[in-house]
């Protein structure tokens, strides 16, 4: 079955950087939409950002801190994290949902969720 497999996360200081991988297997993940997505121990699993053939999207709580990129040779999405801070404490998991556009929709709707990858970030 088509999915993902995210990797990177770890223990970091505030005002440190990660660098998060998303990796497609049984699938070219490229033209399509990929996402990050985040969730915190009480919250909703929310967007964190998005690339597309010809666009980027970012939560405005990350936009300035973080980068996403792509690598289609590779198969993989980046999520590069600057300056990081304590409330970015969370799993982060990339999905698609088949789609070319980074346009919102809602997370529920998407299935077949990795095992997520754990960024903590605490002093």
């Amino acid at each position: 079955q088509e999915h993902f497999v995210e990797s990177g996360g770890g223990l970091v200081q505030p005002g440190g950087s990660l660098t998060l991988s998303c990796a497609a297997s049984g699938f070219a993940s490229d033209h399509f939409a990929v996402r990050w997505f985040r969730q915190a121990p009480g919250k909703e699993r929310e967007g964190v950002s998005c690339i597309s053939d010809d666009n980027t999207y970012y939560e405005a709580s990350v936009k300035g801190r973080f980068t996403i990129s792509r690598d289609n040779a590779k198969n993989t999405v980046y999520l590069q994290m600057n300056t990081l801070k304590p409330e970015d404490t969370a799993t982060y998991y990339c999905a698609t949902d088949f789609g070319m556009s980074c346009a919102p929709i809602d997370p529920t709707y998407l299935e077949n969720w990795g095992q997520g990858t754990l960024v903590t970030v605490s002093s």
